[in-house]
């Protein structure tokens, strides 16, 4: 049975995208079937995978005022066994184009569900907002998988996210649960991130998953040659955590215990 996973949290700046893009890349690389729904009007996730998102006609804008059909936005086999639905500035429109439209907050779900038993994972890339697109999302998600960046405001607005979750689960989505936090943008060289994660995986009372995601210069350059980690630099520490943590998600309800960190402590790197 297929899972859908939307990736979460109005915080910017934080590897929504990052991690969107990179863990679907990771799934289909181990013969998981995927779909990536980029319904962020930044069109990052659609640009990062390699699609011009300037020069496709048929996206998420089309497809949420009825001006396509889903099969006419989607875009097949971008990566083997990985295809995208894409987005570009177009999007940020829409909410204006819902007011007032029955079952607005259902648009995304009524589509996916035609389709969703043709992939093992749909990853959903949200937008830095709690808009009615993030809605969409969180009504057609079975889970959140919330990146958390590894600074000193990291639970910054996660509250709120929390709150609306919690919200749309009792309005509109009974059955959404929250998938897990994932740190994001490591850097063992410093103490402040390791007292980040010690702070949180203290104060948070949700999955915490075992991979932390390093900062990496690599996994920052990717998105500009329109390749996921795995493809541009195969063997970088970014690539072998999102390999990790996309194991971590397909045995999300088994024994991960073993399941090796891919960083080290910052006494190992001195």
């Amino acid at each position: 049975m297929s899972r859908v996973i939307a990736i979460a949290n109005q915080k910017g700046g934080v590897g929504k995208t990052t991690t969107s893009t990179n863990l679907s890349a990771c799934l289909a690389e181990v013969g998981k079937k995927v779909l990536v729904v980029d319904i962020d009007p930044q069109g990052n996730a659609t640009s990062g995978l390699g699609i011009e998102k300037n020069e496709v006609d048929d996206t998420l804008y089309e497809l949420f005022t009825g001006k396509c059909k889903f099969e006419e936005c989607l875009i097949k086999n971008v990566l083997d066994n990985l295809d995208v639905l894409p987005s570009n500035v177009n999007l940020s429109g829409v909410e204006i184009e819902l007011l007032g439209k029955d079952r607005s907050q259902y648009i995304l779900k009524d589509n996916i569900n035609k389709i969703r038993d043709e992939y093992d994972y749909i990853i959903i890339d949200c937008p830095p907002s709690l808009n009615i697109l993030t809605v969409n999302a969180l009504a057609t998600a079975d889970s959140v998988l919330v990146p958390i960046q590894c600074e000193y405001y990291a639970l910054e607005g996660l509250s709120q996210l929390i709150y609306t979750i919690n919200l749309v689960k009792k309005r509109l989505n009974s059955a959404l649960t929250m998938e897990g936090v994932v740190f994001t943008m490591y850097d063992a060289r410093t103490n402040l991130s390791l007292e980040v994660v010690e702070n949180v995986k203290k104060n948070l009372k949700q999955n915490i998953y075992k991979t932390i995601i390093p900062r990496n210069i690599k996994l920052a350059e990717a998105p500009s040659r329109g390749l996921p980690i795995i493809l541009y630099d195969s063997k970088s520490a970014g690539a072998e955590s999102y390999r990790l943590l996309a194991l971590e998600v397909i045995n999300h309800n088994e024994d991960t215990e073993n399941i090796e960190q891919p960083i080290k402590k910052r006494k190992e790197r001195k």
